[in-house]
């Protein structure tokens, strides 16, 4: 029977589950622009211009295919608003009997989903979304039984099952992990590869002047805006990210430098978790580099562990431990998020910078996310829900199976350990160390206490003494309450003393 398959703004690609079997002179496939996916949180507006361009386009080379296509723009008056709403539409409006749709990648939605059948009376198939190297049975049957989930052990069977970096049962090069040879800072006079060039093109016009129009307030800026929309500008992007950036990707994929927004990081998440690119050809693509001698090992490693180890353990943390992990807030952090959040108008140059970066170009590399705007959430106490808000709304790779796991878990602990053993907790000598932002900067990296301070570095003793009751048995953190217990009670109260008057200066503005 002719059947409405239902294709997500995330799930671009020609073998997606719901696609699979498809009679393309009998069903139809439905692409929908809906203000309720467009603003449960208000998407950063390049986010929201990549979807709905990649989606459109998506939809027009499936209508040169042969298929039937069902396309529903924002701005069409007849508009339902939700994705349900247009769904129902179809079964009105069509000669389809049943829906066939592939899991999507939020719990929220999925929820919503599971009633769909029952609502219209219809016939509603959901597949699983098989787009992933580890399916989510998979990954319960690794979870099962253990004490702890740590993605390098993860890491290493999914190099096992896919053969990546392999030699037999043993990993190329002898051993599992190169992250140690991943720390360098950028050096004197480096100039990174050239970023990306802005992309027009008559869709993007088109989606560009609605967002502004129906999605004005929403964060960020549409000037610049890179991101292309077919999965032949996907693939132009992996290519010039394995020619010219993978080569020096592992060496300085931590660093940070002023005015340096992309350095050698690959800019295809979006890509990837749009559906436009796969993570095995990304992956074989940088195995194929190294083999070749293009790229050194340390690097290829260091990129296919973030595709295949991390990308994938995330997904199987989220879908194995909501809707309870949402809940979540282990060291009871309650805090608003502070507004240079928002607007970057803050002395701390690194916070700056990462605003900027992330309102400019819906994008910040992970070590911006993670050590500096998650970082100082997690010093600060920024309440859960408020922090995992923002990372949602302004990144253009952003959807809650990814995001949660990554803020919730690694950069504020709200998790309580579940990703890592001990919080990813740093003062400002770890930014200096990997950047060059402190020069630029109104405080003193050097200095803990008083006016002229590093924020990060009082902020700092300030959780760690704040947290004390919760973290003073993690083995983890031992070595960190060594290094508290051998100051003095008036260096302790000089610290506490700037961290107040910090948080007296962020409730004033």
């Amino acid at each position: 029977m002719p059947a409405l398959r239902l294709v997500l703004a995330d799930q671009l690609t020609r073998t997606v589950a719901a696609l699979r079997g498809g009679r393309k002179a009998d069903d139809v496939i439905l692409f929908a622009e809906v203000a309720e996916e467009a603003t449960y949180v208000k998407h950063h507006k390049q986010k929201i211009v990549f979807l709905f361009s990649a989606m459109r386009a998506f939809a027009k080379e499936m209508e040169a295919d042969g298929w039937r296509v069902r396309y529903v723009k924002l701005d069409d008056p007849d508009n339902a608003g939700s994705l349900f709403g247009e769904v129902q539409r179809a079964f009105s409006e069509e000669d389809v009997e049943e829906l066939v749709v592939t899991a999507c990648g939020e719990y929220r939605l999925a929820e919503d989903m599971e009633g769909w059948g029952r609502r219209l009376n219809r016939s509603v198939e959901i597949r699983d979304d098989d787009r992933f190297v580890c399916s989510l049975p998979e990954f319960r049957a690794w979870a099962d039984g253990r004490k702890t989930l740590r993605m390098e052990y993860f890491y290493r069977e999914m190099r096992k099952k896919t053969g990546l970096l392999m030699k037999g049962d043993d990993p190329e090069g002898g051993q599992w992990n190169f992250d140690q040879e991943n720390r360098k800072k950028l050096p004197k006079g480096y100039e990174p590869p050239p970023a990306p060039e802005a992309v027009d093109n008559e869709i993007v016009r088109e989606v560009k002047a609605l967002v502004e129009d129906r999605f004005g307030d929403h964060f960020g800026t549409l000037d610049g805006y890179f991101y292309g929309i077919t999965r032949d500008d996907a693939r132009a992007r992996l290519e010039t990210f394995i020619e010219k950036c993978l080569p020096d990707f592992g060496d300085y994929q931590d660093a940070m430098a002023t005015g340096k927004d992309f350095l050698n990081h690959g800019l295809i998440s979006a890509y990837l978790n749009a559906g436009l690119l796969t993570p095995i050809e990304i992956c074989e693509a940088a195995e194929e580099a190294y083999k070749s001698g293009h790229a050194p090992l340390n690097a290829v490693e260091g990129f296919i562990r973030q595709i295949i180890g991390w990308r994938e353990y995330v997904r199987g943390i989220y879908w194995l431990k909501m809707p309870e992990y949402k809940e979540r807030n282990a060291l009871d952090a309650d805090r608003p998020l502070p507004d240079f959040y928002w607007t970057a108008e803050t002395d701390m140059h690194c916070v700056a910078e990462a605003v900027r970066n992330t309102r400019d170009h819906a994008y910040a590399h992970h070590i911006q996310r993670l050590m500096v705007t998650g970082n100082l959430a997690l010093l600060l106490g920024v309440a859960p829900d408020s922090i995992n808000e923002w990372y949602l709304i302004v990144y253009a790779d952003a959807y809650e199976w990814v995001e949660l796991p990554n803020v919730h878990g690694m950069a504020i602990w709200a998790d309580g350990g579940v990703l890592g053993s001990k919080p990813y907790a740093a003062s400002g000598a770890y930014i200096n160390r990997m950047s060059n932002y402190c020069k630029s900067c109104r405080y003193n990296v050097r200095e803990r206490t008083g006016e002229d301070a590093c924020p990060f570095n009082y902020l700092y003793w300030d959780f760690v003494m704040r947290n004390e009751e919760k973290l003073r048995g993690n083995q983890r953190m031992a070595m960190v309450f060594r290094n508290l217990d051998k100051k003095d009670k008036s260096e302790k109260l000089a610290l506490r003393a700037s961290a107040r008057e910090f948080f007296k200066r962020l409730e004033a503005s």
